[in-house]
């Protein structure tokens, strides 16, 4: 039987896929990092790519947390937290990737896919929460963050018996907020951009 560390390690591997990074290279031979709001996030391949590369962009981001937890956590018979272990470790590969000098993406579909195993009620939620937050500010920053704060309060309310869930959602909010500290300074700053409009060159 395969040990359970090396499980972990394959989910933070698998998490650490670049798609937003794939992307660029195959549809216009360009690295995101320098173009746009310079994220690996499917957002950001909206933006400058269209909707035919982010939706499936998005797509994978989200089944790169959900595959470890419906999976991996299966096939190794752990403990409970061995699954949100997983899942914590599909997150992190995706925002510090390896196969990009650790500047990954944001972190919210990956946790998405993760939560859509373990806590899938506080995801059905959270999607609302997130469309008409980002549908009455006009920023996918502004959205993604108000879901990440209020999401513990989804899983504590949809899954009281998950306490390793709950512990989970509120270390990945606080992660998913501080990764989007550069939006943040730009939503003070009045120079964030819009969903839908093309973006500044902004670092």
């Amino acid at each position: 039987m395969i040990p359970w560390p090396a499980w972990v390690l394959a989910a933070y591997f698998l998490g650490a896929m670049p798609t937003s990074y794939l992307a660029g290279r195959v549809a216009r031979g360009i690295d995101l990092r320098d173009h746009g709001s310079k994220n690996l996030g499917a957002t950001n391949v909206y933006r400058l790519l269209g909707w035919r590369w982010a939706v499936p962009v998005a797509l994978v981001d989200v089944l790169k947390g959900l595959v470890p937890v419906a999976l991996f956590a299966r096939w190794t018979y752990g403990p409970p937290w061995l699954a949100v272990s997983l899942g914590g470790a599909a997150v992190l590969g995706h925002v510090f990737s390896p196969y990009v000098r650790f500047r990954g993406g944001k972190g919210v579909a990956t946790a998405a896919g993760m939560f859509l195993a373990l806590a899938p009620l506080a995801v059905l939620i959270a999607l609302p929460v997130w469309a008409v937050c980002v549908w009455l500010t006009g920023y996918v920053s502004v959205g993604s963050i108000t879901t990440a704060a209020l999401f513990p309060l989804w899983v504590r309310l949809t899954r009281p018996d998950a306490p390793y869930s709950l512990y989970a959602s509120v270390a990945l909010a606080a992660l998913i907020v501080v990764s989007h500290r550069a939006n943040i300074r730009r939503l003070l700053a009045g120079t964030e951009n819009r969903f839908g409009r093309r973006p500044r060159e902004t670092a």
